[in-house]
């Protein structure tokens, strides 16, 4: 049973939470490949299934952590219908965004080992987003990498290959077109079996014909996108977990045209290594890069150093997860004021 669960990136990391979990060992492992509201797809034993949660322990604690695709849960196999989720395990890496509709984390994906950050060349090229998804990238626990499609549309690369040195010092890039072949074996190379990378990226960047390359069928629907903005509809309306036929696992993700940062402070000090850096060179400590004498963020802005342009989206971003963060705190304050009412 463990033996084919482990090609879905089921490791020891899970294995041994579950000898204090599972004292009966009436429950088995699976991950889960979508989530469609209450009900949920998962894979054991090579086959899916659907599921649903475990009522008295999901709805009764406030507290509980809802399964996401890619999570590894325990579930009580039923072979005349839905099986029944009872736990899910902790998570090595988790990609989550700030939901301010209901002002709380909001859940991706788990579990992955790489971020694919996908961007066209074309309008959707944007480097205060490839900024802004490297900070969630390092925060998730994953490594990213930087996939830049649609080479065929652009005579030279190197303008791009430029704005990615200045601010992504040590990630891969890897180019790419689907309508060429061109990258896509040098990508192949980079993938491995019982490994799960998580897609982002905007609608219209060629992730789903990006799937189907890798995977050398057509497995996801391709939509054309508009020649004069570069904008198109999203063809992945939830998210979904993906085997390859080499044994990599995908899991794509619906565009997002506004990612809200959520809980980013290391990766934010890891997406901008040299800011932090000259940050720890200042005179004072707790210098606020303003007016103070001795500030290195100031005089590498002067001498050209640091760009105004990344500063400044250094700021945006901290502010952005600064906010979620109060949101959230104040949401679950609102949360405790309820209950108590209630008692």
């Amino acid at each position: 049973m463990i033996n084919n669960i482990e090609y879905y990136g089921f490791t020891d990391y899970f294995k041994n939470q579950i000898e204090s979990i599972n004292g009966d060992n009436s429950l088995i492992p699976a991950r889960v490949t979508q989530v469609h509201k209450e009900i949920y797809t998962i894979i054991y034993e090579n086959v899916e299934k659907r599921a649903r949660l475990k009522g008295s322990i999901f709805y009764n604690d406030k507290n509980v952590i809802y399964p996401a695709v890619g999570d590894f849960v325990l579930v009580k196999p039923n072979p005349y219908g839905e099986d029944i989720i009872y736990y899910v395990l902790d998570r090595k890496s988790k990609f989550s965004r700030f939901d301010s509709h209901y002002e709380k984390e909001q859940m991706v994906a788990a579990n992955f080992d790489h971020v694919f950050i996908i961007s066209s060349l074309n309008h959707d090229f944007n480097i205060k987003r490839i900024e802004r998804y490297l900070a969630i990238a390092w925060e998730s626990g994953a490594s990213p990498a930087i996939i830049l499609t649609k080479t065929d549309l652009v005579d030279d690369i190197q303008e791009y290959a430029f704005q990615l040195d200045d601010i992504a010092m040590g990630v891969p890039v890897f180019y790419l077109s689907s309508v060429t072949g061109e990258g896509i074996d040098e990508l192949k190379n980079y993938l491995k079996p019982r490994e799960t990378i998580v897609f982002l990226g905007s609608s219209g960047v060629g992730k789903s014909s990006l799937v189907n390359a890798l995977s050398g069928e057509e497995i996801m629907k391709v939509n054309d996108i508009r020649e004069e903005d570069s904008k198109g509809r999203h063809t992945t309306t939830h998210r979904e977990l993906i085997m390859l036929r080499n044994g990599t696992m995908i899991i794509d993700t619906p565009g997002m045209r506004e990612l809200s940062l959520w809980n980013t402070e290391d990766g934010l000090d890891t997406a901008f290594s040299e800011i932090e850096e000259l940050g720890r060179l200042c005179r004072f400590k707790d210098c606020s890069h303003n007016k103070e004498p001795g500030c290195r963020i100031k005089s590498a802005l002067a001498t050209g150093e640091l760009s105004h342009d990344r500063w400044d989206n250094y700021i945006k971003l901290q502010k952005e997860a600064k906010y979620a963060a109060k949101k959230e705190q104040l949401n679950i304050k609102k949360k405790e004021r309820l209950l108590k009412k209630k008692s």
